[in-house]
C-alpha cells in the first residue's frame, strides 16, 4: 500500500444492501455492509420501498462503521464514489444523495459509477490489476451479462445479456416453488451438494444458438411443472435432486457461453463476478472448463461477489488513478444506466 495514494470511500445502494467500502489504491481497508434481506424474506423478494427506507436508516451507521474499521477520520477521505445505476430507482437515490452531501461537505470530488463495472473492478482488490483485455461474466439477481473489458475505467462493452430472467432471479423463483425461502441462491447451493445433478434433464435455454445471450425463464418454468407433476401424482419430490439438476443447467449454460466469448474474441482471461459468482458449483465448473481451454480464471472471494461498497470504492480509486474527471454534483440516479457508461459526468 502506498500511503500517498488517494483514500476513496464508496457507497453502494442499488438493491437491498447498504455497502460502504474504503480503499487506498488497490488495498481494501474497510467493507461494511448492512443488509435488509430479512425484511424482504416474508415477501419472497425485494420490495423497493422497504429497501429505500432501510438504506436511509443504515447509511449513517454504516459510514461510521467503515471509518472505524479503516482507522481513518471522515476528513481523511480524498474522494467519494457511489453507484449511480443500474438498480432500484429509490434505493439508488438514497446512495447518490448521501454521496453528494458527503462530497459537498468536504469539498471532495465525487464519482458516480456503474454498478456492473464495479463488480468487475472489485477483483483488483484481491488479485491485482485486471488483464487488458479480459472477459467478464456477471451473474446476479438482476443481471446475467457477458462483457468485453479492454479497460474497466473507460471501455466496457456488452456482448450478451439475459433476455428474460437473470440467473439469480431464477434461483429465487425455483426456491419459492420448493418453499425454500428467500434468497434462494445460498440454500440451493447448499442442498444441491446432496443431490444428483444428472437426475433430471432440465432444458438449457439458448445453449447453442450462436449468441452470447441467456434465457432462464423456460428453465424455471420446467422446474415448476416437473414439481407440480410429482405433487399431482402424489409422489415425493426429491428436492436435492431437483435443485442439483436445476443448478447444473444454469452453470452449464453460463460457463459454456463465457468460454465461447473468450474463444471468439481471442481473450485468455475470464473474470466472474456478481452474487451468483459465490455459487460453489459455478466456481468449480468454471475452473474445470477454463483449465481445459487454457483460460486464466479470476473470481473474487464470495463476500466481494455480492453487492458491497468495496467494489464501488475500487472503481472510484481506478478512476482517480487514471485521471478521470469527477462527476458533476447534479448527477442523477439512473436505474437503467448502460454498461458503456462506466462513469456519469
Amino acid at each position: 500500500m502506498i500511503r500517498d495514494e488517494p483514500l476513496v470511500l464508496g457507497i453502494e445502494t442499488s438493491c437491498d444492501e447498504t455497502g460502504v467500502g474504503i480503499v487506498r489504491g488497490n488495498t481494501l481497508l474497510a467493507d461494511a455492509i448492512a443488509s435488509s434481506v430479512d425484511q424482504h424474506a416474508r415477501f419472497g423478494g425485494v420490495v423497493p420501498e422497504v429497501a429505500s427506507r432501510a438504506h436511509l436508516e443504515a447509511m449513517g451507521p454504516t459510514i461510521d462503521r467503515a471509518l472505524a474499521d479503516a482507522g481513518v477520520a471522515f476528513t481523511d477521505i480524498d474522494a467519494f464514489a457511489v453507484t449511480a445505476g443500474p438498480g432500484l430507482p429509490g434505493a439508488l437515490m438514497v446512495g447518490v444523495a448521501a454521496a453528494k452531501a458527503y462530497a459537498l461537505s468536504l469539498g471532495r470530488p465525487l464519482y458516480g459509477v456503474n454498478h456492473l463495472a464495479a463488480h468487475v473492478c472489485v477483483d483488483q482488490l484481491e488479485h491485482g490489476p485486471l488483464p487488458k483485455p479480459c472477459v467478464a461474466l456477471l451473474v446476479s439477481g438482476g443481471h446475467s451479462s457477458l462483457l468485453l473489458v479492454p479497460d474497466v475505467a473507460g471501455d466496457v462493452r456488452s456482448l450478451g445479456s439475459t433476455v428474460d430472467d437473470a440467473a439469480g432471479e431464477a434461483f429465487d423463483k425455483v426456491a419459492r416453488v420448493l418453499d425454500l425461502g428467500f434468497p434462494g441462491g445460498p440454500v440451493i447451493d447448499r442442498m444441491a451438494r446432496d443431490g444428483d445433478p444428472a437426475a433430471i434433464a432440465f432444458p438449457r435455454g439458448k445453449y447453442k444458438d450462436g449468441t452470447y445471450d441467456f434465457s432462464f425463464s423456460g428453465l424455471k418454468t420446467a422446474v415448476a411443472r416437473w414439481v407440480e407433476a410429482k405433487e399431482r401424482a402424489g409422489e415425493p419430490v426429491p428436492v436435492a435432486d431437483v435443485v442439483a439438476s436445476f443448478q447444473e443447467a444454469v452453470v452449464d449454460v453460463l460457463t459454456q457461453k463465457a468460454l465461447k466469448v473468450c474463444k471468439d474474441n481471442g481473450v485468455h482471461d475470464l473474470l466472474i463476478g456478481g452474487g451468483v459468482a459465490a455459487n460453489s458449483r459455478l466456481r468449480a465448473l468454471a475452473a474445470e472448463r477454463c483449465e481445459a481451454a487454457g483460460i486464466r480464471l479470476r473470481v473474487p472471494r464470495p463476500k466481494l461477489c455480492t453487492d458491497n461498497g468495496a467494489m464501488v470504492a475500487a472503481l472510484g480509486s481506478e478512476l482517480v488513478a487514471t485521471g478521470a474527471a469527477p462527476s458533476d454534483l447534479s448527477l442523477p440516479a439512473d436505474s437503467s444506466l448502460p454498461i458503456e457508461s462506466v462513469l456519469m459526468q
